[in-house]
């Protein structure tokens, strides 16, 4: 283990702090910029490992990346090198790369073939890319298995404008079926869509690129073929699962934090689930405001009943969320079932949480009952390792709020997804540093 985050914690924070571009959007606008040989610049990109390979394998295959800023690149696909699809390196790059799977509806819209290594990634439980196939199947495409170098072989010739019902509203499905479709011949029309401000974003990058897609927002699109998309600008959204996580953080530690520049009207539900475990956000301009809070305390459903909060789809709660708001609901006062449905495994790093102090029972592996603290006791630092992204940021913020000393081994998974965020941490104030 080459990296680990050594935390003192138990102080409050105090300060501002500025949530990074959106990981997930970030994957599905670059891959955009194969749709087109035009130049297209992109800012608010962060600067994190997945989101830096997909950059680099870009250039691999001809792309012309320019970065102009700290967070800003420009993108030219003008002389793709379709032959690197087949090639060892390829394999390796976008094997190990789960959003790599994203540049197959750009390569297959605009040149009528691709290759993709079997995916890899994640460990939160098991992420088909069925709904990507069976999408780019119903457009037109042929697919074939080569079990001997274990690629996907795509023939997209002659993709056809069609009715898709999508088996489920993947997000990353949609993206992918939707870049597809922009360029087919006729009308596509895509019913259970996802429809995340992620992929919205997208949509109106592809429209200000020439697209005609209609029905953006909701779970219906509408998308009329184009010959050809141009050049444009975009700017990625703050990431909402950093904001969630710095909403959490504040509560837990008892910290004055404000965080700036939201983009309130796209977290959707988010600030008011965090409300529902008691913890005071003030909306302020484009920024949130949390104040130091001694208790927060969970509300209860009308009727009494425990409150219990689970993830949906958008614009339900975000899964990504839930490790988040599990270890949030440690020291609020009262109790609350969380309730993790979209996948498995996400809850199984409630073991480290059970040394540290917590009240939790783990049901089964999609359910767990927090049992409140409220700060009456506060959690011991421990050891422990990162088991996928999202849980690492989730015992980061236990291991803050716990009084001695903690270390969180695998910080690679934390900084999959975010960036320098020992830096940001620490001139909040927090004690962390890198062993």
């Amino acid at each position: 283990m080459n990296n680990a985050f050594e935390i003192i914690g138990g102080k409050p924070l105090k300060g501002e702090i500025i949530p990074q571009g959106a990981k997930n959007e970030a994957l599905q606008i670059l891959s955009a910029v194969l749709l087109t040989p035009e130049k297209i610049t992109i800012s608010n990109i962060p600067d994190i490992k997945d989101v830096n390979k997909l950059i680099e394998l870009l250039g691999d295959m001809g792309v012309a990346v320019e970065r102009l800023g700290l967070d800003t690149y420009s993108f030219e696909a003008r002389h793709i090198d379709l032959d690197f699809f087949h090639s060892d390196a390829f394999r390796n790059k976008g094997g190990s790369l789960r959003g790599s799977v994203m540049i197959v509806g750009p390569l297959l819209a605009r040149f009528g073939k691709a290759a993709i290594p079997k995916p890899g990634g994640d460990k939160i439980g098991r992420r088909r890319l069925d709904t990507h196939f069976l999408g780019f199947e119903k457009l037109g495409a042929k697919f074939n298995y080569d079990a001997e170098t274990e690629f996907f072989n795509v023939d997209a010739s002659n993709l056809q404008g069609t009715y898709i019902l999508l088996d489920e509203a993947s997000v990353t499905g949609t993206a992918n079926v939707v870049m597809a479709a922009v360029l087919a011949k006729g009308v596509t029309t895509i019913y259970n869509a996802a429809c995340e401000p992620y992929l919205q974003q997208l949509c109106k990058m592809l429209n200000r690129m020439g697209a005609r897609i209609s029905g953006i927002g909701s779970n219906l699109l509408t998308i009329e073929g184009v010959m050809e998309l141009h050049g444009t600008e975009h700017r990625l959204l703050p990431d909402m699962i950093e904001i969630g996580s710095f909403i959490g953080l504040a509560a837990m530690t008892g910290s004055e934090i404000t965080i700036k520049d939201v983009h309130y009207e796209e977290l959707g539900m988010i600030p008011d689930v965090f409300r529902k475990l008691g913890i005071t956000i003030e909306h302020r301009g484009d920024d949130l405001f949390i104040p130091a809070q001694q208790h927060y305390e969970i509300e209860t459903f009308i009727d009494g009943a425990i409150m219990t909060i689970a993830d949906a789809p958008w614009p339900g709660f975000t899964p990504d969320l839930i490790s988040i708001v599990l270890v949030v609901a440690i020291q609020a006062k009262g109790s609350v079932l969380i309730h993790q449905k979209m996948f498995e495994s996400r809850l199984f790093f409630v073991d480290k949480l059970l040394d540290m102090g917590a009240q939790i029972i783990l049901c089964d592996p999609h359910r767990a009952t927090v049992i409140g603290l409220d700060k009456q006791v506060q959690l011991r630092g421990i050891s422990m390792t990162s088991p996928d992204i999202r849980a690492g940021v989730a015992l980061l913020i236990a291991a803050l709020s716990a009084q001695g000393k903690s270390t969180i081994y695998n910080i690679e998974q934390i900084e999959r997804g975010y960036q320098h965020i020992d830096e940001r941490l620490r001139a909040l104030g927090a004690d962390i540093k890198r062993i």
